[in-house]
Protein backbone atom coordinates (compact mmCIF):
# COMPACT_ATOMS: atom_id res chain seq x y z
CA UNK A 1 0.00 0.00 0.00
CA UNK A 2 1.13 3.61 -1.38
CA UNK A 3 1.47 6.23 1.47
CA UNK A 4 -0.04 9.38 0.95
CA UNK A 5 1.97 12.51 0.07
CA UNK A 6 1.72 14.00 4.48
CA UNK A 7 2.73 10.86 5.61
CA UNK A 8 5.70 10.87 3.42
CA UNK A 9 6.32 14.26 4.31
CA UNK A 10 6.31 13.24 8.21
CA UNK A 11 8.45 10.36 7.84
CA UNK A 12 10.81 12.93 5.85
CA UNK A 13 11.11 15.13 8.99
CA UNK A 14 11.32 12.39 11.17
CA UNK A 15 14.75 11.21 9.39
CA UNK A 16 15.80 14.54 9.44
CA UNK A 17 15.17 14.98 12.98
CA UNK A 18 17.06 11.80 13.74
CA UNK A 19 20.23 13.52 11.53
CA UNK A 20 20.07 16.48 13.60
CA UNK A 21 19.87 14.91 16.89
CA UNK A 22 22.76 12.54 16.04
CA UNK A 23 24.96 15.61 15.14
CA UNK A 24 24.25 16.95 18.34
CA UNK A 25 24.84 13.92 20.83
CA UNK A 26 27.88 13.51 18.83
CA UNK A 27 29.05 17.39 19.11
CA UNK A 28 28.02 16.67 22.81
CA UNK A 29 30.72 13.53 23.15
CA UNK A 30 33.22 14.83 20.49
CA UNK A 31 32.83 17.81 20.01
CA UNK A 32 31.84 17.52 16.65
CA UNK A 33 30.47 18.68 13.88
CA UNK A 34 29.09 21.75 15.48
CA UNK A 35 32.10 23.12 17.43
CA UNK A 36 31.13 21.63 20.92
CA UNK A 37 28.99 24.32 21.55
CA UNK A 38 26.47 22.52 24.84
CA UNK A 39 23.95 25.45 24.54
CA UNK A 40 23.25 25.00 20.63
CA UNK A 41 22.96 21.03 21.22
CA UNK A 42 20.69 21.27 24.08
CA UNK A 43 18.55 23.93 21.20
CA UNK A 44 18.98 21.03 18.73
CA UNK A 45 17.95 18.05 20.86
CA UNK A 46 15.04 19.97 21.86
CA UNK A 47 13.98 21.44 18.84
CA UNK A 48 14.54 17.65 16.86
CA UNK A 49 11.91 16.09 20.29
CA UNK A 50 9.26 18.76 19.29
CA UNK A 51 8.98 18.16 15.68
CA UNK A 52 9.36 14.71 16.38
CA UNK A 53 5.99 15.24 18.87
CA UNK A 54 4.52 17.25 16.22
CA UNK A 55 4.94 14.56 13.63
CA UNK A 56 3.70 11.80 15.84
CA UNK A 57 0.44 13.77 16.75
CA UNK A 58 0.17 14.61 12.70
CA UNK A 59 -0.12 11.07 12.07
CA UNK A 60 -2.40 9.71 15.24
CA UNK A 61 -4.83 12.38 13.90
CA UNK A 62 -4.56 10.75 10.28
CA UNK A 63 -5.12 7.38 11.44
Amino acid sequence: MALSMPKKIIYASFAACGLVGLAAILDLIIGMPFGGSVVFDVLFLLSAAVIVYLGYDSLSEMA
